[in-house]
């Protein structure tokens, strides 16, 4: 396959403006601006691990918390990146990754199955890494799986250590949707589905 799988979206609501450019066939470049440092350093490990070229400018009402800005990204991003899967024909469909940092370790397994759905076991022992709350990845993780129409499962088997926590998820993730989203030799031009369609 030779096609380079990209889109570009622009989503403004009363409460953020969030413009993504994403290409599943990338190298890692990750340009990031959230006004969130960690949610930037979170994103940018997406990116650099995923091997997607990732651009992402927000501007969020952050004044008022992160809560819209974490998961309007989270939604963008989503639709992005259903949106240069295409018809999804001939992509592995399924992605998983045992991500290790430090004494944390992330299990993430995808379905790139049309089905949103999102089952998350991530307790962190911190409300807050830095300003950022660590509910917030729960959000943007939902916000993914729902508007990428992906079936996502993240497990936190290990950690003490938010900060690892988080990075390991994120990670995780990246290395999982990479495998997803690669062609498949065996399947060109084929629906990874007994449907015919996800």
């Amino acid at each position: 396959m030779t096609e380079i799988r990209t889109a570009s979206l622009h989503r403004v609501t009363a409460e953020t403006d969030i413009r993504v450019t994403v290409s599943l066939d990338g190298t890692g470049k990750a340009e990031i601006a959230t006004g969130i440092g960690f949610f930037d350093h979170m994103l940018t490990a997406l990116a650099r691990h995923g091997m997607l070229d990732l651009t992402i400018a927000a501007r969020g009402d952050l004044e008022v918390d992160f809560h819209h800005t974490v998961e309007d990204v989270g939604i963008t991003l989503g639709q992005a990146v259903r949106q240069a899967l295409g018809d999804k024909r001939g992509i592995r469909r399924f992605g998983h990754a045992l991500v290790p940092l430090d004494e944390a370790l992330a299990e993430v397994v995808v379905d790139l199955s049309g089905r949103p759905f999102l089952a998350w076991s991530v307790p962190f022992p911190s409300e807050k890494i830095g300003v950022m709350d660590t509910e917030l990845f729960e959000e943007f993780f939902r916000a993914f799986a729902m508007a990428s129409m992906m079936t996502l499962h993240v497990t936190q088997k290990t950690g003490r250590n938010s900060h690892h926590i988080a990075e390991s998820a994120f990670k995780a993730m990246a290395r999982a949707l990479r495998m997803a989203v690669e062609y498949d030799e065996r399947a060109v031009g084929m629906i990874p589905s007994t449907k015919g369609v996800l």
